[in-house]
């Protein structure tokens, strides 16, 4: 008996946690167990990861930060997501290695091929059965992000340059793996986006 893994990418700003948790209550409506997690932070050591990338007050070297977001994946995927898939579970994770690649990769300008690498080094190549990813301008992201109110993050405040580099990186992984990737555009009506996601999950399970 094996599971359903589900990933939710794109830049900050695009809707990854309103269409994961409606996506989570459907599933649950049809009776299905479901693990919602999300990294950086979705275990105990990941919470104290994810301190130190998104809240440590200084600099944080590029490749550090790429081996921190690692480390904290090889950990989750060890101890929380494929024990859940093995016991016939979806896991739903907002974020997985695809953001690596393309905040660290590209954001950060270091070789996106080395950061897949490492990252799927840490997860012993364990891939999503789906990844959705949401896509926005990074302009229009960062303009919904600056309506919420909330201090933005380490990487939240990160110039528009950085988060359009992480976008056109998404977009290419998406191109060169088609079958893993639901591409939406996230300036769509949220029910609207949340009827895509499940026409193709609905096929899944």
């Amino acid at each position: 008996m094996s599971g359903l893994f589900i990933s939710f990418e794109g830049i900050d700003g695009v809707g990854k946690s309103t269409q994961a948790d409606l996506l989570e209550q459907w599933l649950e409506s049809l009776g299905k167990t479901v693990v919602r997690t999300m990294e950086p932070g979705g275990t105990e050591v990941g919470v104290e990861i994810r301190k130190i990338l998104l809240h440590h007050k200084g600099e944080l070297a590029a490749r550090s930060e790429a081996a921190l977001f690692a480390a904290d994946r090889a950990h989750h995927v060890a101890s929380k997501i494929r024990p859940a898939l093995a016991r016939g579970e979806i896991v739903i994770t907002d974020r997985y290695f695809d953001s690596s690649v393309a905040y660290q990769g590209a954001g950060r300008e270091l070789s996106m091929e080395e950061v897949r690498n490492l990252s799927l080094w840490a997860v012993d190549g364990l891939l999503p059965d789906l990844t959705v990813l949401l896509d926005l301008p990074a302009e229009v992201a960062r303009n919904r992000r600056n309506t919420t109110g909330t201090e933005p993050d380490r990487l939240e405040s990160e110039k528009v340059e950085f988060f359009e580099r992480a976008r056109q990186a998404y977009l290419g992984l998406a191109e060169a793996e088609p079958n893993r990737f639901l591409v939406i555009d996230a300036d769509a009506a949220v029910d609207s986006m949340q009827e895509i996601i499940r026409a193709r999950v609905s096929g899944l399970i």
